[in-house]
C-alpha cells in the first residue's frame, strides 16, 4: 500500500510536493515532497520496529494533523501494523476505551497540540489514558511545541530516534484482505465501534473516488480540511490523494482563527483547486457575512465539496454563489465511515450534467442503491422514499467491527437481509436522483405522519436569520410525537419572538401545518461532535428531562454546551408555565 502512496511517485517525480501543512499560525505553511515523506515514513517505521512493533500489532495515533501524523499512519502500513487514529481532542477516557478495545501496543503522540491559537495538552492526556492500559508498551512522543513535558520509563522521544534510524525500510508484503486500520465511530447505542478497513479494496476505492468525484487533475492542489481523526481525513487527506500522486493540504487550524477569513486566505495563498469541508463550517462562516470571503482571491477553485451530513439549501447556495462565485462544481457527497469512500455524489457524470442544490444525486461506479419499505420490500419507481440500502458489495466497504462481528452483522445486514442498511432514509426524485433525508432514527411520527427531522430543519434553515437548527421528536399526549426545535440566530437578531413566528409560517408553508414545531428554543450553539455532527440524542435527553443520564458525551466538541442548553430550557419552561 505505501508503495502505491509513496515509492511509485518517488521513482517518477521525487520533488513533487506531497503535503502542504497549513499550520495553526497563519502564513506558516510547510511543503513536504514525496521523497521527504518517504524518508520520514521509513525512519518512523524503523523506529517502531526497533521498539518491538510487528506485523499485525495495533498502534494508536493521538496527534493533530501534520506531516508527522501522516507519516505515522503510513509507517504502520509499511510494516503491516494496524493504526487506529484517535482524534486529538478526545478525552483520556475515550482514548483509553479505544486502546483497550483494540489492544494497542503503542501510542504515537505529540508533547502538545496547537489549535486556534490555544495549546492543547496531548502527552498529559495520553499519560492519563495509558495508566489504565496494560497493553501499552511504549509511548512515542514528538515535539509540536518547544515546551518540555514529563517523560516516563515507557516514553520514547520520537524525532531523536528517527534521526538515528535508517532512511530505508522494506515494505511488508500484505494480503489484499489484511487489516489496514481501525477507526472508531459512535453507534446509536453510545458505545463506539471499531470499524475495520482492509488493504487493496479500501485504497482502490479511496483513490478512484478522489479522482472522479472531484475531477482531480495532476498538478492540482487538493484541500480537504478534515481532521485525520475521522474517515474523511483517512480517505481524502491521506490515502486517496497520495495514491493518486496528488498534493494534499493538511489543515491544523480552525475556520475562524485568527478570523473568519482563514479558509479563503489559505485558498488564495496556496492556490487551492478543490476545497472539501463540512456543512457545519459553511453555516458557521455564513453567519459572519460575505465580506470575509470576498476579501480574498478564490479564482484557483474549481470544485467545492461538502461532507459529514446533508447540506441545507441556504448553506449550499452561499457556498456555491459566494465562495465559488457561481462557477465551481459543488459536490454534496454522501458516504460513511463504514463505506470507506464516497458512495453518492453529483459527479462523476456526463459533462455539464445538472446538479440539483443540496442533493447527493448519483451513485458512484459499482454502487447500487435501493430504497426499502417497512416490510423489507424493494420500492420500485421514482418519486418515492424509503430506507437507503446498498444492494451489492463495493471495494471500500468495512469488513467487520473489531472484536464483535455479530454487532457488525446486526447493525448493517440484519434489518434488510441481503442488503447493506445505511441507517439513513432517502428520497428518489422524479428523475431518479437520490436525496438523503436524514437518519432513520431521526424520523418522527406526528399524528400518523412520518417526518424526517432533517426535513423540518431544512425548511427552517431558509430563514435568513437562522444559520443553525436541530429538531428532535418528543412524546406528545395528543399527536404521539411533537417536534421540538433548537435554533441559533444571527448575532444581530433582536426580535427573537418574531423570528419564531416566521419559522412556524415557513414550516407550515414548506411542509405542512402538522410539521410546525410545538416548541422553538433559541440557544447560543448546538451540541456537536468534533467532526461537526449535531448530537440530537443529547437534545432529546434535555427535553425528556433526563439530564442526569446523558450517556457518553466524550465526543462533544465542548461539553459546557450542555449546561448552556439546560439553563436555556429551564428558563423557557418557567416562562411557558407562568404564561
Amino acid at each position: 500500500l505505501t508503495v502505491n502512496c509513496l515509492d511509485q511517485h518517488v521513482q517518477k517525480s521525487p520533488d513533487r510536493v506531497a503535503l502542504i501543512w497549513e499550520r495553526d499560525e497563519p502564513g506558516s505553511a510547510v511543503h513536504v515532497t514525496y521523497r521527504e515523506l518517504l524518508d520520514m515514513t521509513c525512519r518512523l517505521a524503523n523506529t517502531l520496529k526497533k521498539y518491538g512493533i510487528q506485523r499485525g500489532d495495533k498502534v494508536a495515533i493521538y496527534m493533530s494533523v501534520s506531516p508527522l501524523s501522516v507519516a505515522a499512519m503510513l509507517a504502520c502500513a509499511r510494516i503491516g501494523a494496524v493504526h487506529t487514529v484517535v482524534f486529538a481532542g478526545f478525552s483520556a477516557e475515550s482514548l483509553a476505551g479505544r486502546i483497550m478495545d483494540s489492544g494497542c501496543k503503542a501510542v504515537i503522540t505529540y508533547n502538545q497540540g496547537v489549535r486556534g491559537g490555544r495549546i492543547i495538552e496531548m502527552k498529559t492526556t495520553v499519560d492519563k489514558a495509558v495508566k489504565n492500559c496494560p497493553s501499552i508498551k511504549h509511548v512515542f512522543v514528538a515535539q509540536r511545541t518547544e515546551n518540555k513535558v514529563q517523560m516516563g520509563d515507557c516514553d520514547v522521544p520520537l524525532e531523536e530516534e528517527m534521526a538515528k534510524a535508517a532512511p530505508v525500510c522494506t515494505p511488508e508484503s500484505m494480503d489484499s484482505e489484511d487489516m489496514l486500520f481501525m477507526l472508531y465511530t459512535s453507534g446509536s447505542t453510545g458505545k463506539p465501534k471499531g470499524i475495520v478497513h482492509t488493504q487493496a479494496g479500501y485504497l482502490l476505492y479511496a483513490a478512484l473516488t478522489h479522482k472522479y468525484v472531484f475531477d482531480y487533475q495532476q498538478g492540482d492542489i487538493f484541500g480537504c480540511v478534515a481532521d485525520i481523526g475521522w474517515i474523511t481525513g483517512h480517505s481524502y487527506v491521506v490515502y486517496g490523494p497520495l495514491c493518486n500522486g496528488a498534493t494534499s493540504v493538511l489543515f491544523e487550524s480552525t475556520p475562524v482563527y485568527p478570523d473568519p477569513g482563514r479558509y479563503w486566505e489559505m485558498v488564495q495563498r496556496l492556490k487551492i483547486n478543490q476545497f472539501y469541508g463540512a456543512p457545519t463550517a459553511v453555516r458557521l462562516l455564513l453567519k459572519y457575512g460575505n465580506e470575509w470571503v470576498k476579501k480574498y482571491d478564490r479564482s484557483s477553485l474549481k470544485t467545492l465539496g461538502s461532507v459529514g451530513e446533508p447540506i441545507n439549501k441556504e448553506a449550499w447556495q452561499w457556498f456555491y454563489h459566494v465562495v465559488g462565485d457561481g462557477r465551481c462544481t459543488l459536490v454534496d457527497t454522501w458516504w460513511q465511515t463504514e463505506t470507506g469512500g464516497i458512495c453518492i455524489a453529483p459527479r462523476p457524470s456526463e459533462e455539464k450534467a445538472e446538479i440539483v442544490p443540496a442533493m447527493a444525486m448519483r451513485p458512484f461506479f459499482g454502487i447500487v442503491p435501493v430504497l426499502m419499505d417497512e416490510n423489507g420490500k424493494v420500492i420500485e419507481g421514482n418519486d418515492v422514499s424509503g430506507a437507503l440500502c446498498i444492494a451489492q458489495p463495493w471495494p471500500g466497504m468495512a469488513r467487520t467491527i473489531y472484536g464483535d462481528h455479530q454487532r457488525f452483522v446486526d447493525a448493517y445486514f440484519k434489518a434488510y437481509p441481503g442488503y447493506y442498511f445505511t441507517g439513513d432514509g432517502a428520497y428518489r426524485t422524479e428523475k431518479g436522483y437520490y436525496q438523503i433525508t436524514g437518519r432513520m432514527d431521526d424520523v418522527i411520527n406526528i399524528s400518523g405522519h412520518r417526518l424526517g427531522t432533517a426535513e423540518i430543519e431544512d425548511a427552517m434553515a431558509d430563514h435568513p436569520e437562522v444559520p443553525e437548527t436541530a429538531v428532535i421528536g418528543y412524546p406528545h399526549e395528543i399527536k404521539g410525537e411533537g417536534a421540538f426545535a433548537f435554533i441559533v440566530v444571527k448575532e444581530e437578531t433582536t426580535h427573537k419572538d418574531r423570528v419564531k413566528e416566521e419559522l412556524k409560517t415557513i414550516v407550515a408553508s414548506k411542509i405542512a401545518k402538522y410539521a410546525v414545531p410545538d416548541h422553538i428554543l433559541v440557544v447560543k450553539r448546538l451540541p456537536k461532535t468534533r467532526s461537526g455532527k449535531i448530537m440530537r440524542r443529547l437534545l432529546r435527553k434535555v427535553v425528556a428531562e433526563q439530564s442526569n443520564d446523558m450517556g457518553d458525551t466524550t465526543t462533544l466538541d465542548d461539553p459546557s454546551v450542555i449546561t448552556e442548553i439546560l439553563e436555556a430550557y429551564q428558563k423557557y419552561k418557567k416562562e411557558k408555565s407562568s404564561s
